[in-house]
């Protein structure tokens, strides 16, 4: 990153508060719209069934999660049992890992500048991906995109779903926020 470039959480206190104060009449500070938590989970999915050793793969995306991340995932089991699914109650089906503060920023940072201009096809964010709620949904369809995984080494790759929460509820507050932290969107 260039020597120009604010980090994320400096960028947000020192300009982009000033800016959405400006653009949407907000009275106090603490009303401007904020990111809140990055949620990163993956699922083993039907490509488990695939896998020769189950539980090294396991191993595999848990590290490359934890790498990614910065924080050890948490294992998801399923909530309930699917015939069609081959899944019982109690069977793991994922890792997710929360990210809040100081380690959220870094990784968002190394999302904006690193790992979205790697991925594959890359020509922005699509303004859709943000829900009605104001929380932003990016896919990876592997973890390759990632600085830190070696694709050299990796044996087992996985999709990566992420959603940032933000303290709004409005779409267009929330897509405001985003493109002046610098989000890559297209325009519509």
């Amino acid at each position: 990153m260039n020597k120009n470039m604010l980090k994320l959480k400096e960028k947000y206190q020192d300009q982009v508060i000033s800016e959405m104060e400006k653009e949407f009449d907000y009275d106090n500070p603490m009303a401007v719209p904020q990111i809140k938590k990055v949620v990163v989970s993956t699922s083993f999915g039907s490509q488990s069934e695939d896998w020769s050793k189950p539980e090294e793969a396991r191993q595999e995306i848990e590290n490359d999660i934890a790498t990614i991340t910065g924080q050890k995932p948490v294992l998801q089991r399923a909530q309930q049992s699917v015939a069609e699914f081959h899944v019982r109650e109690g069977d793991p089906v994922g890792f997710k890992v929360t990210l809040r503060g100081n380690r959220m920023f870094d990784f968002l940072e190394r999302l904006v500048y690193l790992a979205l201009p790697r991925s594959k096809d890359f020509k922005g964010i699509k303004p859709k991906s943000l829900d009605q709620q104001g929380n932003l949904n990016i896919g990876f369809e592997d973890q390759s995109a990632f600085p830190e995984i070696s694709t050299e080494q990796e044996k087992t790759f996985f999709g990566v779903q992420i959603t940032i929460v933000t303290s709004t509820s409005n779409r267009s507050e929330s897509l405001s926020l985003f493109k002046k932290l610098g989000f890559p969107f297209k325009e519509e």
